[in-house]
């Protein structure tokens, strides 16, 4: 069969058209949207197992209650794209044409062994995409995979989204699964740093119906607050809005952390270590200076601090827009500092720990694995740059392979070129692979590289359940079974890895089936419920299942009697607080240069969903605009050392002057074209996608 070849660098996939032919059955079927956390309930109409006509949120859902937004309810779109890819592709001659699995999977798997004989096992990547990181059974044979291997070169979105909760946690608590989340029940005070709920359903939190939460903080009386250049639909619901320099957000927290150390309210729940450290620490970081640092007026930290000090129990929230900044830790940082200061961790109104659903933290507290250290070895290319979880940095990939220590990349549903920093780095180093495999539904840029394209199921091909629970607004699990039969030729993506290990001779643990089926993708699902709260069986038959939890948890102060309290001030950023202060006031009194700031956008999901509508666009002030000669709607040219792109000028009085606010996840302003491969955190990896010098002009 021929195949159509496609220019992946200028053709976007875009939903096709689709209608139930006369007399083909249709039915309603419920399930969840799997694009974000939040994983609402929804309700897709379905023609003869092959076509979504369309969905809506479902009101009969016991968590969601009818909410959703229009990334879920593009749920059909996403699965009718045009490109779809439904049969194995490998790469024959220079071009990419259809084969058969058995072809595709035995040239990889004499490809990869090929690979590991010659160069090791350590010259193979892999990265764990959001693609499959829903793939409940996909992902624990991805894992399988890298465990077979040794523990090779690991990617995962974490250090090209923000590594700084992780690491706070394991720094700060000696344990990665403490998660805090504000209790929206009985919250009187919330602060948003660098977040926009109302559009990303916070950060990592599944909040649904953003717009009703934050009405009800403001009817009972509470006090939402907002730290962010850009004036959100957030802030419109705050009694306060600081529009802090992109990236210097701690400062305004630093000095709460003093004040709240000198004159409270200061009364922590849970043990502490090091208080008199910190103390001395901040003892001479006087408001003046944390106000000229983050660019705000000092009435405005004064302001903040009151409220603190009125409500005495404050719940702080942070996101990918100071995450994703060169102060992103420090931020983080601070925020846990003001909140176990102030009794805010585990108590009714600050926020609660959430215990997990699969494996219940509270049932196994006292075997809990307790962190030397947070961080994991660096890179073979940066040593330098530590490691969080195992993972290496998403920046290193380009110079891992030019130098000959990446032979083969296993890219498990990634978008690579609208995640990962610095485009033309990639673009040099990856034709240089032996091997690059992928596993995708639709053709991307990448495509262009790939020496093999695996077509596994998509979200709605197959049965599924919420396995980042933790990440879930309560401590729930949903079970959701397929809308619609495999297009073409998609199988089990745990199906391809394993054969892929046998073909190779790596060990496949002997639970894994040979035959891909739904039936053995629900045995590989049911595997991971083995000290789940609930089981498998439980799970299908109710499909949404909510366990009850306590505020205060009796687990969470049982951990940290084992762990000795709070550790206040971790060496490590112990040292990256005192390189920004010097730097910071090294820089006092002059110019800040112009940076942009990242953004999500309503009718958009990453690199996904282009088709509804969003465009490029660069909110920026006014004055700003004015300065450059720029007008509202006229194009414009982004620039810094690593590439430009263009984009549309929108001029915002709300917006900070000297900032420029663009949206990621674009294909033709890819942002990535503004980041370097070299700019990153020391501090486990995290690429600068925010607070990013750049030059901008009228095209």
């Amino acid at each position: 069969m021929a195949t159509r070849q496609i220019d992946y660098a200028t053709e976007e996939a875009q939903p096709v058209p689709v209608t139930a032919e006369e007399g083909e059955p249709i039915e309603l079927k419920r399930t969840y949207c799997k694009v974000c956390m939040t994983s609402c309930g929804l309700v897709a109409e379905v023609a003869g197992d092959s076509k979504i006509l369309k969905v809506k949120a479902d009101p009969q859902h016991p968590i969601t209650q009818g909410y959703s937004c229009p990334k879920g309810r593009a749920t059909g779109q996403i699965y009718h794209l045009d490109h779809a890819i439904t049969r194995p592709m490998m790469r024959k001659d220079g071009a990419l044409v259809e084969v058969s699995w058995e072809e595709a999977l035995d040239d990889i798997a004499v490809r990869l062994r090929r690979i590991i004989d010659e160069h090791g096992p350590d010259s193979v990547g892999m990265y764990f995409g959001s693609g499959l990181g829903l793939d409940s059974a996909g992902y624990s044979m991805e894992e399988a995979f890298y465990n077979a291997l040794g523990t090779p070169p690991k990617f995962t979105p974490l250090t090209n989204d923000t590594t700084a909760k992780v690491m706070i946690a394991g720094t700060m608590a000696k344990f990665y699964g403490i998660n805090p989340k504000t209790d929206y029940d009985n919250c009187q005070m919330v602060l948003y740093v660098g977040t926009n709920p109302m559009v990303s359903h916070a950060h990592n939190t599944g909040m649904f119906k953003p717009g009703n939460w934050l009405k009800a903080i403001n009817k009972r009386g509470g006090e939402i607050w907002v730290i962010d250049p850009v004036r959100t639909e957030t802030a419109n619901f705050a009694r306060g809005h600081i529009a802090a320099y992109p990236g210097r957000d701690y400062a305004v927290l630093a000095w709460i952390v003093r004040e709240i150390l000198a004159d409270g309210p200061l009364d922590p729940h849970q043990p502490v270590k090091n208080l008199d450290k910190l103390r001395a620490l901040l003892a001479d970081y006087d408001r003046a200076r944390a106000a000229e640092i983050a660019g705000v007026p000092e009435e405005q930290l004064q302001g903040l601090l009151d409220a603190i000090r009125r409500r005495k129990i404050v719940a702080i929230e942070t996101g990918t827009g100071t995450g994703m900044s060169p102060g992103g830790n420090l931020t983080v940082w601070f925020a846990w500092l003001i909140m176990i200061l102030t009794g805010s961790m585990n108590v009714k109104g600050g926020t609660w720990i959430h215990p997990g659903a699969l494996f219940p933290f509270d049932k196994f507290v006292d075997h809990l694995p307790l962190l030397d250290s947070a961080f994991t070895p660096g890179s073979h290319v940066r040593p330098d740059v530590k490691g969080i979880c195992g993972d290496w940095p998403c920046a290193v990939l380009p110079e891992e392979i030019e130098q000959g220590y990446m032979h083969a990349l296993f890219n498990f549903g990634g978008h690579l070129f609208r995640s990962f920093p610095d485009v033309h780095a990639l673009e040099a180093a990856l034709p240089k692979l032996d091997l690059l495999v992928s596993t995708e539904i639709t053709h991307n840029e990448l495509s262009g590289y790939c020496t093999h394209i695996l077509p596994t199921k998509s979200a709605v091909e197959r049965n599924e359940f919420t396995r980042w629970d933790t990440l879930n607004w309560s401590v729930n699990l949903q079970y959701a079974p397929a809308l619609v039969k495999p297009m073409g030729e998609r199988r089990s993506a745990w199906w391809a890895i394993a054969q892929i290990m046998r073909r190779a001779d790596l060990p496949v643990p002997n639970h894994v089936p040979t035959e891909h089926s739904d039936e053995n993708d629900e045995l590989m699902q049911s595997m991971l419920l083995a000290n789940a709260r609930c089981s498998w069986d439980e799970l299908k038959e109710k499909r949404v299942v909510e366990f009850p939890r306590e505020l205060p948890a009796p687990w969470v102060d049982r951990h940290f009697e084992r762990t000795g309290g709070w550790e206040l001030v971790p060496a490590e950023l112990e040292a990256q607080w005192l390189q920004f202060r010097a730097e910071d006031e090294a820089m006092l009194g002059k110019r800040k240069p112009l940076v942009f700031t990242s953004r999500r956008q309503r009718r958009k999901f990453n690199g996904q969903i282009d088709f509804l509508g969003e465009i490029a666009d660069c909110l920026i002030h006014p004055d700003t605009a004015a300065e450059h000669g720029i007008a509202d709607g006229q194009q414009v040219r982004v620039s810094n050392k690593s590439g430009e792109i263009v984009v549309t000028a929108k001029v915002d009085p709300t917006m900070r002057p000297g900032i420029c606010s663009i949206p990621h996840g674009h294909k033709d302003a890819n942002v990535n074209n503004l980041t370097c491969a070299h700019d990153m955190d020391p501090l486990g990896g995290m690429a600068h996608y925010s607070a990013v010098p750049i030059a901008i002009e009228p095209v």
